[in-house]
């Protein structure tokens, strides 16, 4: 009892307070802001991936499609090829109206797979199929499929996506691509723009797969965060080797080919939809996030709906980026379809932010 007493003595009260105190705290902002610690340190353990080979694009209406190809490297064809634009669809109507007119005139079938589950094995409805009355400009060139969800609740939701996109194989097969036809690679919100599509399908001698460069938006095109999206590809089709996947598949980009808008809906409830039933669900840390009243708050700031750091590989390009988006107010060089209908579409455009509750 002595030597305890004496080892009490010395130990000063006040430091045994501040431990008491500081741990607890320390902990809970651990437990707030832990996700975020692991993204800033990442560039700590992750090296940036192996940069792509970037081919300048050259467009201009007024320049012949000869011409075009020529200042690619590449010959012009006799007549072009067969176009298929291949698509997984969960819930963007509006974002799919834009993607299809903007592509229309240049794609030669049109394959949509939709399911009545999403990747996180939440039953949705079929919502293209109850809108298919607004796509009769494509029915003609339109092959849809229906696949049922597995709902295997717990289990990664990668592993839905990529039984999805094997049905969307067959789907292709079933729709009649053949080798060499041209095939469009990218979630409905990474839209190509026609006149790339119409560049490819014309000139011989493209590689056999080539990543699109696209311009990257959130929420809108209020919001121009960079122009680093990627997975969006275009396959020079070969039976029994073509797969349909969302990752990296070639070192070839094509600078500036179009558009992706991430999270670009109309009203608050597809906001908190998108957030429970795509892959990467466990973004959702804490309920509040789905507050309507802190989305549509969230928005308008053009932060982060997940209150994350930036997913880049260097601490220079993290710092650059943290804090809210810049508003940008330039709408040129848009979908044309989007111009055309710009009051149907008016929360797109610059200036907009305020969105329906639906």
């Amino acid at each position: 009892m002595s030597r305890l007493r004496c080892m009490l003595r010395g130990i000063d009260i006040r430091i045994c307070i501040v431990l008491l105190i500081a741990i607890p705290v320390f902990m809970f902002g651990i437990y707030l802001h832990g996700q975020k610690i692991t993204y800033f340190l990442r560039p700590l353990w992750e090296s940036p991936p192996k940069p792509f080979h970037e081919i300048p694009h050259y467009y201009n209406e007024n320049v012949t499609m000869e011409r075009l190809c020529h200042l690619h490297g590449w010959k012009v064809r006799e007549s072009p090829r067969r176009v298929f634009d291949a698509v997984l669809f969960n819930n963007e109507i509006d974002i799919l109206a834009l993607r299809w007119n903007e592509l229309s005139p240049y794609v030669t079938q049109f394959v949509l797979l939709e399911s009545n589950s999403t990747f996180t094995s939440l039953l949705k409805p079929l919502l293209f199929a109850g809108n298919r009355h607004q796509f009769k400009f494509v029915e003609p060139r339109l092959t849809y499929g229906m696949i049922g969800g597995r709902f295997k609740k717990g289990e990664n939701p990668f592993v839905e996506e990529a039984y999805q996109r094997v049905a969307l194989d067959q789907l292709l097969r079933i729709a009649g691509i053949e080798e060499d036809d041209l095939l469009t690679m990218s979630d409905v919100d990474e839209i190509p723009s026609g006149h790339t599509i119409n560049l490819l399908r014309w000139c011989d001698d493209i590689p056999p797969v080539i990543h699109l460069q696209l311009r990257n938006y959130l929420y809108s095109f209020e919001y121009h965060v960079d122009n680093k999206s990627w997975r969006a590809s275009v396959h020079r089709y070969k039976p029994g080797k073509t797969r349909y996947a969302h990752y990296r598949q070639s070192d070839i980009i094509l600078s500036d080919s179009g558009w992706h808008c991430s999270f670009c809906f109309r009203y608050v409830s597809e906001f908190i939809f998108k957030m429970k039933a795509y892959s990467h669900t466990d973004r959702v840390r804490f309920p509040h996030y789905l507050n309507p009243k802190r989305i549509q708050d969230v928005i308008c700031k053009g932060a982060d709906l997940f209150d994350m750091l930036p997913e880049e590989y260097t601490f220079k390009e993290i710092i650059g980026k943290m804090g809210p988006i810049p508003h940008s107010y330039s709408a040129v060089h848009l979908p044309a379809y989007l111009l055309n209908n710009a009051e149907k579409y008016k929360y797109l455009l610059p200036g907009n932010c305020r969105r329906e509750s639906g």
